[in-house]
């Protein structure tokens, strides 16, 4: 689990991967859309699993959602926090909390917090954007950022307001993400509509693909499939990618004050 925090979505805070940086620009639907997929008080728990000869469970990640003021703005505050089992603690111990400060009317991040422990290597970093003139001034310097930059956590609950509809399976969605002092030129894939199984229970779902970068746990390229809810809370159902024996897969494991109801249910195991 050593790249248990650089995930797109819930694999942001457990499971973890890396983007490569593509030469495109930032979607449209990254830009300027309107929240219509979330709510406060939201409260969303993922279970991360080892995938071999059988399902290992690995950690869990929680993702909360309130509205409070920052600067004086409505805002919504999410928390995104991740943990290893005691068992795989003896081999690598991991306790991250990542937070977002998200302006209620731009879904565009205002602040970020990233605080992690993971193998006992402690690392916090403290960002504050100035969308308006392209800034980000994090705990290491200032740095010149994209328009309609995001970070790890607010792209996330960003991409759930994207109208999936409007594409056909095989097109690309760019967006730009700050990560570790670093402007990040990255994309998903949609590819299509399926029902998915996961360890809740059945859905009809949207799926996509991340591109990611061969490292010393994930395969490069686009092996990593996240799924989520179709229906109009998109909520992310599991995530899957291979590593270099078995796989990690990260569901979804309780959840509390959706939007909406959870019409993509099929039925539950």
């Amino acid at each position: 689990m050593s790249r248990a925090v650089r995930s797109f979505l819930i694999v942001a805070i457990i499971a973890g991967f890396s983007f490569t940086p593509v030469e495109t620009a930032p979607s449209a639907d990254f830009c300027g859309i309107k929240n219509t997929a979330f709510k406060d008080g939201e409260f969303v728990t993922m279970k991360v699993y080892y995938r071999s000869l059988g399902y290992i469970a690995a950690g869990e990640a929680t993702f909360s959602t309130k509205v409070e003021r920052y600067n004086g703005k409505p805002v919504y505050h999410f928390v995104g926090e991740g943990k290893s089992y005691p068992f795989f603690d003896n081999f690598f111990k991991v306790r991250d909390r990542y937070e977002s400060y998200v302006d209620t009317a731009t879904l565009l991040p205002m602040k970020f917090i990233r605080n992690v422990d993971e193998g006992g290597h402690k690392r916090y970093n403290n960002v504050t954007f100035n969308q308006n003139t392209n800034t980000a001034v994090s705990t290491n310097g200032v740095f010149k950022i994209t328009d309609c930059m995001q970070d790890v956590v607010s792209a996330m609950y960003y991409a759930r307001n994207i109208n999936f509809n409007k594409y056909k399976p095989g097109d690309k969605i760019p967006f730009d993400m700050f990560l570790d002092d670093e402007v990040y030129h990255l994309y998903i894939r949609y590819m299509g509509k399926e029902k998915v199984k996961t360890k809740y229970g059945r859905f009809n779902a949207i799926k996509f693909k991340p591109l990611l970068v061969k490292g010393t746990m994930f395969e490069g390229g686009e092996k990593m499939t996240a799924w989520v809810s179709d229906d109009p809370n998109h909520l992310l159902l599991r995530v899957e990618s291979p590593i270099s024996v078995g796989s990690v897969v990260v569901d979804m494991h309780t959840y509390k004050g959706l939007r909406y109801p959870l019409t993509s249910l099929i039925s539950v195991r």
